[in-house]
């Protein structure tokens, strides 16, 4: 299995000293940035707008970030803390094809509770520089790795069979195709609610396309 790596967290500065007070501003303006990032798109948008969009001053707006990219990297940051702390919960239940049924729910459950921030994320990410762009990388493969540890447990369990490939490849399946919830909303929220779209795609993940074995069927 992929030895699991910890990320160096990009720092953004911040002239205030207050933490709480810090989230508190960073939290508007993220809100704020991604609803014009999704309007307009990163390099369209300015700091000034995202100030107004966030309902304070060019000048307060600047105690908290340096660059627009850092409001950037705040949204991606914001996202993968999010996965984090909705899925580590359940690392005991590892090995188990209900855990990962559960992280599977609850990982399309943040995408969709965050389906702009998704959308800004994968859309804009090239415009981070380098530094933040690596860490946003790395949190994407700790995101995948999550779910490839989860996958090789209920393979050592006996519950699925899986090579350590093929766990590997499943984890990123799973990452991207959660991700449709998020991107082709345009139709899917059409024809699936969510329970619908969660159960339909699990089953096909752990089952295939073609569905669940019939009665007497190899698996």
């Amino acid at each position: 299995m992929t030895e699991k790596k910890t990320s160096v967290r990009h720092e953004v500065k911040s002239s205030v000293k207050d933490e709480s007070l810090i989230e508190k501003r960073r939290d508007q303006m993220i809100r704020g940035a991604v609803k014009l990032f999704r309007e307009k798109g990163f390099h369209r948008t300015t700091t000034r707008e995202i100030a107004k969009e966030a309902g304070f001053s060019i000048g307060t707006l600047y105690e908290y970030i340096r660059t627009k990219e850092d409001v950037l990297y705040l949204v991606c940051d914001r996202i993968y803390e999010e996965v984090h702390d909705r899925l580590a919960p359940l690392a005991e239940q590892q090995g188990t094809i209900k855990g990962l049924k559960n992280a599977i729910r609850l990982y399309i459950e943040t995408i969709d509770e965050m389906d702009d921030e998704f959308t800004v994320m994968y859309q804009e990410t090239k415009s981070l520089p380098k530094a933040a762009l690596s860490y946003v990388l790395e949190k994407e493969l700790e995101m995948a790795g999550l779910f490839e540890r989860m996958l090789a447990g209920c393979s050592e369990a006996g519950e699925i069979t899986l090579s350590e490939k093929e766990a590997r490849l499943g984890a990123h399946h799973i990452i991207v195709q959660g991700q449709m919830w998020a991107f082709r909303r345009w139709t899917l929220r059409k024809q699936f609610t969510l329970r619908e779209f969660i159960d339909m795609l699990t089953d096909q993940l752990l089952y295939g396309v073609a569905g669940r074995p019939q009665k007497g069927e190899v698996k």
